[in-house]
């Protein structure tokens, strides 16, 4: 099986099409955790959060691309409640009280959506613009994942220019570097912090959305992928754009590769991986120079 050539494309699209969530969760985590130092475990939460208020939109509309615009926006306004509520008031609060304080969080989203939801696995139709399957690069791969690695990358080069080539970008680049420099020279570092934590939100829910016709959408699914998301902020260092895609498509194509070719050690693959580079490189491949 693995000398035909169709296994190792099927494979790479696999792996690509997980590193694609992977990035737009990984990518808000790791930019709050560089701009505002601040630990958010619920990270994952959104994320779940994202795909029940999918599902909901896409029932009640009967559109798929009800879910794809409302979810990012609900879980937006999700996180804007959060940060005048709690994150602003966490920041200084040290990383210990933070963790602590977003851990508690990931079990109060656990039981409003059990309120909300149920505890069914839940699920979500394809859009029929993507529906079905493509003949690709000689083999025949679900339109839907292909849609996925579009819009990965759609994002990717968005926050490339959107950081490389705007002022918000400077801006938000010199608030990772040096934030106190940064609100000497009369930037409102803390509508930035702001600004940066809203758009991180709205990437997970994003995330979550894109993520459930694929994925069984259930309580826990925040949890399941909070790890992962974690380790690829840890391999591609806090704050870095680079380092995001970097990491995700490391931990993808770890996590993809190994389960089918070594299932035995694909649940240590990850850890290694995180534990070489940590060994190698302590701050991660690409950390911001903050």
């Amino acid at each position: 099986m693995t000398a035909d050539a169709s296994f190792w494309i099927v494979q790479t699209l696999n792996a690509l099409q997980l590193s694609m969530l992977l990035f737009l969760l990984s990518v808000g985590l790791t930019v709050i955790f560089g701009l505002l130092h601040f630990v958010n475990l619920a990270h994952g939460s959104l994320y779940a959060l994202g795909a029940f208020v999918g599902v909901s939109a896409s029932a009640f509309a009967g559109s798929y691309w009800a879910a794809f615009a409302v979810a990012p926006v609900a879980v937006a306004l999700v996180g804007i409640v959060l940060y005048v509520a709690l994150i602003r008031r966490m920041r200084n609060a040290g990383p210990m009280n933070q963790v602590l304080v977003t851990f508690g969080l990931i079990f109060v989203f656990l039981d409003l959506f059990r309120l909300g939801w149920g505890d069914i696995p839940l699920g979500m139709a394809e859009p029929d613009l993507f529906s079905g399957r493509t003949e690709f690069l000689g083999i025949v791969y679900p339109t839907y994942r292909l849609f996925i690695i579009g819009l990965g990358l759609v994002v990717l080069a968005a926050l490339s220019l959107l950081l490389s080539r705007t002022q918000l970008g400077a801006i938000v680049r010199a608030g990772v570097d040096n934030g106190d420099m940064a609100a000497c020279l009369g930037i409102n570092v803390e509508r930035v912090f702001f600004v940066v934590f809203c758009l991180g939100c709205a990437l997970a829910g994003l995330a979550g959305a894109v993520a459930a016709p694929v994925l069984s959408v259930t309580t826990d699914m925040g949890t399941a992928i909070l790890i992962p998301t974690l380790v690829v902020v840890v391999i591609g260092g806090l704050g870095s754009l680079r380092g995001a895609i970097a990491g995700s498509l490391l931990i993808g194509f770890v996590q993809t590769f190994g389960a089918v070719l070594a299932p035995q050690a694909a649940a240590v693959a990850v850890y290694a991986l995180l534990a070489v580079v940590l060994i190698l490189r302590p701050a991660g491949l690409f950390p911001a120079r903050g």
